[in-house]
């Protein structure tokens, strides 16, 4: 069964490009037609990089890995932070702090912050406070979540981005490829395809176009994790069988040391039968002496 058909892609205008005085000549390539003043993008070839992003989400993730969905221009902010969080990924929707992968040591320690506060606010920890040091803590508060509240759980730089629009998203791709993070994004006619790994040409700028390819690359989050967890459970099934089988090992071993000791006690029997052989011997002598020799 294919991941997303042509016709989901039509229907949700993937194959819109940029007017053509607003293209990357890099994007040639992936360019079907010119309509209007608009360029179309050839959805033969993203449903064939489609399929290699999800192959490679997917095992991403089956192999226990996180993808940051990043998307903070208005039209992504809604698919980018519903997806991730139905998935269970973080995400960026708002703005992205520079330093977000390449400073992450600094960026936990206003995460730290952000969790104190609300803990402060939910433990009752702002009373005896004036009303303006109440004001000032829930403003940063506030700040705090909407810019880092996506990635409250990331506890370690992620194995990949998703991105949308890579030209407004360029410090969060530069500082992927400092840290050699691959990076799976959405490519307009406008973008550069090679800052991307795992490009997928389509429109990045209509909520419908980037909804359906943000759920595409969901579905492969959740196809990963049923993997993995297939994986462990396999790994449990086999680690309690050989558990078992040391087990029956040991049983056996008890059960087979009582006869070997039965069979140390039985063998003093053997050795007396074997001293009293001598004399049945010279018995059997003396009889057939006694026959050999004449009557007087």
């Amino acid at each position: 069964m294919a991941v997303v058909t042509m016709r989901e892609l039509l229907d949700s205008g993937v194959h819109f490009g940029h007017q053509t005085r607003r293209w990357n000549p890099k994007m040639r390539r992936f360019i079907f037609t010119e309509r209007n003043g608009i360029y179309i993008i050839d959805l033969q070839q993203t449903l064939t990089y489609i399929d290699e992003a999800f192959e490679f989400v997917k095992e991403t993730v089956a192999h226990g890995g996180t993808i940051l969905y990043v998307g903070t221009k208005k039209q992504a902010q809604e698919p980018i932070q519903e997806e991730a969080k139905r998935i269970g990924m973080p995400y960026v929707n708002h703005r992205w702090l520079g330093g977000m992968l390449t400073n992450f040591q600094t960026v936990s320690k206003r995460l730290h912050r952000m969790k104190e506060l609300q803990a402060m606010e939910s433990e009752g920890g702002f009373e005896g406070r004036t009303k303006k040091e109440i004001l000032m803590l829930t403003r940063e508060r506030t700040k705090l979540e909407r810019v880092l509240g996506g990635i409250a759980e990331m506890h370690k730089v992620p194995s990949a981005l998703w991105v949308v629009d890579t030209n407004k998203e360029h410090i969060a791709v530069n500082e992927a490829h400092k840290l050699n993070i691959p990076v799976v994004a959405i490519l307009d006619t406008n973008c550069d395809p090679d800052v991307v790994n795992y490009p997928v040409p389509g429109n990045d700028d209509a909520i419908r176009s980037i909804a359906v390819l943000t759920r595409v690359i969901s579905a492969a989050v959740i196809e990963g994790k049923k993997a993995r967890e297939e994986r462990a459970l396999a790994a449990a099934k086999d680690a309690a069988g050989d558990s078992q089988r040391e087990e029956a090992v040991e049983v056996a071993a008890k059960v087979e040391a009582p006869t070997e000791v039965a069979a140390k006690v039985e063998a003093p029997a053997e050795v007396a039968a074997k001293v009293e052989a001598p004399a049945e011997v010279a018995a059997e002598a003396k009889a057939a002496e006694d026959k050999a020799t004449p009557a007087e």
